[in-house]
């Protein structure tokens, strides 16, 4: 049980629904154990009765009334019971639907904590599964936890002795009642089935966008969305909450209906025996054993089983829960320090590097560096080149500089950076090679850098990236849904939404990892054209970019087995013989092996 009072820790905001349960687990309680007290008196007065009756003295006065009354009192605690238990489970689907909303927003929340490197180790439909089978184990077990087995658990004894007692009475009676039980419950279903469905679609798309930006957090953490992402998904959740409470108000209402009139028919029942039990048709043993066997009726007899079953259920899925919530974001990140802001950021100077790699070494987990003692300045305005072949560090620097890791040593000042990762990338934006768009709109993905934006700053940068021109055929324009990862629309198509993504973002720092290098010639031709209008003014670091908008930055960065290897103008090392200078001739040459070799710098010529 130590999983589950875990769950009781985290959850504590939920402890009045707590309180209010037990409180009405245990009036139910009460009320049911004072039906056999009840029972008692009456059949001391039935005793009474029969014995003055056999003794030739009558019917004791009063002794019809009292029996009536003693039924009303079984009609009463009935009600009470009936009552208080319709609160205790409404409360119990509302705490249920909290538990889930909060165990959730948790998980995401510690999710979107984690470091890079968790995500580097983890598959995806992992960490999806493991939000769908623990809180779901857990928040089921708790809710029926809370409807029922105070309850049973208060009663197991009595209820173990009244099933010793024969059944056939019970079945007899059962006739009448049942089926009216049966026909309330079968009018009850329709509409809470309903509120069950949009339940289920608004878990569903909390559920798919939680899959969505797991498999896509480096888009997430790039652009600082973490915090709406997280709003977004505790909205769908808040949703349910609100559903349920419409859906547990109608099912409670109805049962407290199903569950009235089978009191009432018992109150008839009640009656009946005690009438005839005082006018000698039944013996007093016989009233006794016809009240237990009703009291039997009652009680759920084969609960136990489901209790150990689900509290097992409920500590397995707890537990792969809390592996997760245990982990040390620190400890993951192996250490070391992630970019921070520049000591001059704010003075202006345009002698002020933008960015400066100091002496930065990083490698991933126990493994060799891959960076090792780069030492590089990028000036306001300056655009860079990084070029080399594939694994020499290039987007590993990247990385590096949007914080998605932490290096081993040295520095990574980034001016204007601020005092947290999420400042320190709303100044850095980004294109990667695989646009990582998510569903929703065309609008709502360009904007999603900045989401206040208004729908005419979406169209002004729209028309920059070329975005406009292929919008404008869409029957619903920029409020055209384009499928989970853009999958309605072409690969230019979404690299053009992508520009204009970082367009809007309006960064000072930009990033173009391999963002034309997938394309075909003519949509690379559009896309470079916005991210010549992106690049203009902005410090940018272009990654394995193609040939001819490397020819055109200010500087080349060669790296080789992660260090760097030459620094230069693109005439410059056009004929130092170097990294470049190969790329250059391999470009042009048509021999089989001279292409498997340009296939290792990931450029397209």
């Amino acid at each position: 049980m130590s999983a589950l009072a875990r769950i009781l820790r985290f959850t504590r905001s939920l402890a009045p629904y707590y309180a209010g349960i037990m409180i009405a687990a245990a009036v139910v309680t009460a009320a049911g154990l004072a039906v056999p007290f009840i029972t008692g008196a009456a059949t001391d007065v039935v005793v009474d009765a029969v014995g003055a009756a056999t003794r030739g003295e009558g019917v004791p006065t009063g002794a019809i009334r009292s029996v009536v009354l003693l039924a009303l009192a079984l009609l009463a605690a009935s009600l009470v019971e009936t009552v208080v238990s319709s609160f205790g489970g409404y409360w119990g689907d509302v705490m249920s639907a909290k538990m889930r909303t909060v165990l959730s927003a948790r998980y995401f929340e510690k999710l979107l904590a984690l470091p890079q490197r968790y995500y580097d180790n983890e598959l995806t439909g992992t960490i999806v599964a493991r939000l769908n089978r623990s809180i779901s184990e857990v928040t089921n077990f708790m809710k029926s936890f809370s409807n029922m087995f105070v309850t049973m658990l208060m009663t197991t004894v009595a209820v173990l002795v009244i099933s010793a007692w024969h059944y056939w009475p019970l079945a007899a009676l059962l006739l009448v009642a049942y089926p009216a039980y049966l026909w309330l419950t079968a009018l009850t279903s329709r509409k809470w089935q309903r509120l069950e469905g949009d339940k289920n679609e608004h878990v569903d798309i909390a559920s798919g966008r939680f899959a969505e930006v797991v498999g896509q957090i480096r888009v997430v953490k790039s652009f600082a969305r973490e915090r709406s992402e997280l709003d977004r998904f505790e909205h769908h959740f808040s949703e349910t909450v609100e559903l349920t409470r419409r859906q547990s108000q109608h099912w409670h209402t109805m049962d407290g209906l199903r569950r009235g009139v089978l009191n009432v028919i018992f109150f008839g029942l009640y009656v009946i025996i005690f009438v005839r039990t005082v006018t000698g048709e039944f013996t007093p043993g016989e009233m006794v054993m016809l009240i237990q066997l009703m009291a039997m009726a009652r009680q759920p007899v084969t609960s136990l089983s489901w209790v150990v079953d689900s509290v097992q259920r409920a500590a397995a899925g707890s537990k792969s829960y809390f592996e997760v919530m245990d982990l040390d974001p620190e400890a993951l990140d192996g250490g070391g320090s992630r970019s921070q802001a520049a000591p001059a950021a704010g003075t202006g100077d345009p002698e002020q590097p933008m960015v400066s790699f100091k002496d930065v070494h990083f490698g991933y987990g126990e493994d060799d560096d891959v960076i090792a003692g780069v030492s590089l300045d990028v000036f306001r305005g300056e655009r860079i080149a990084l070029v080399g072949e594939s694994g020499g560090g290039k987007s590993t620097l990247v990385s590096l500089l949007m914080g998605l890791y932490t290096v081993r040593s040295g520095r990574i000042e980034v001016a204007g950076a601020g005092a947290d990762l999420e400042s320190l990338r709303r100044n850095i934006g980004v294109v990667f090679q695989d646009p990582s768009l998510f569903s929703g709109t065309i609008a709502e993905n360009i904007a999603y850098g900045r989401p206040e934006a208004t729908r005419e700053e979406i169209r002004a940068v729209a028309k920059r990236a070329a975005v406009d021109e292929f919008v404008s055929r869409f029957p619903d324009g920029y409020d055209t849904v384009i499928g989970e990862r853009g999958m309605k629309l072409s690969g230019g198509q979404k690299q053009r939404i992508a520009v204009a993504r970082a367009m809007l973002k309006d960064a000072p720092i930009l990033v173009l990892d391999e963002a034309t290098s997938a394309l075909d010639t003519k949509s690379e031709r559009l896309v470079q054209a916005g991210l010549d209008e992106l690049m203009h003014g902005r410090t940018s670091l272009i990654i394995a970019h193609r040939l001819s908008t490397i020819a055109e930055v200010d500087r080349i960065i060669t790296l080789r087995d992660g260090r760097i290897d030459e620094v230069g103008t693109p005439s410059e090392l056009a004929v130092s013989g170097g990294i470049y200078a190969e790329l250059l001739a391999l470009q042009h040459s048509t021999s089989k092996a001279d292409r498997k070799r340009l296939k290792q710098f990931e450029v397209v010529g």
